[in-house]
């Protein structure tokens, strides 16, 4: 059997701050567990509350194209300092059957007890998920209850007579529907609905 393939992925907060004493650690660790290294990653002087760092976005591209089998960091915290980021992280690698190892916080979900901590994200990500629905379906119900008018409002409401000289310019020059919205301030759809055969006998 081929031995796994590494990623090895570093983070220091400062520019003065060295990243060697995380890698060579990471780098022998992967060497005891009989993996390979694939790469290092390595991003220096950049926040862990930063969401979009060079080296791990260079790193979460090469997961997607499956170029190794487990990632392997420091600490959670040298990976990210953001729930949000770790959990959307760790269901991608999940979904592409990689491995996610804490070096000296003794997570390995590359062992068979390590899926239990996917199970316990996925359950997290999915109540993350059903609290962001119900609190824009409350916030809708409470917005109807006030009387407030939901989706986009329209562009113009047209008088009668206006109406109908909208309808009278249609049937006289042919012009299009968007140029009717363009001239009356009203949207494509509403200009063809006014000059509908259904809607001039409404009236």
């Amino acid at each position: 059997m081929p031995a796994k393939k590494a990623a090895i992925y570093a983070r220091v907060s400062t520019l003065d701050q060295q990243p060697e004493v995380q890698r060579t650690e990471l780098i022998a660790y992967v060497k005891r567990r009989g993996w390979k290294v694939q790469k290092l990653y390595c991003d220096k002087g950049i926040s862990g509350a930063t969401e979009r760092r060079p080296a791990l976005d260079a790193m979460l591209e090469s997961a997607r194209r499956k170029e190794f089998d487990v990632v392997v960091v420091w600490r959670f915290d040298r990976f990210t300092r953001s729930l949000k980021q770790l959990l959307h992280a760790l269901e991608t690698f999940r979904r592409l059957g990689i491995g996610f190892v804490s070096c000296t916080e003794a997570i390995d979900t590359s062992l068979p007890h390590g899926e239990m901590l996917f199970q316990i994200i996925g359950a997290i990500a999915q109540w993350e998920r059903s609290l962001i629905v119900e609190r824009v379906r409350a916030g809708l119900q409470h917005a109807r209850s006030q009387g407030k008018r939901l989706g986009r409002p329209p562009l113009r409401v047209l008088k009668p007579n206006d109406v109908a000289e909208l309808r009278k310019e249609r049937a006289r020059t042919k012009a299009t529907f968007r140029l009717l919205a363009s001239k009356y301030g009203i949207s494509v759809f509403t200009a063809h609905k006014l000059c509908s055969r259904s809607a001039r006998k409404a009236r």
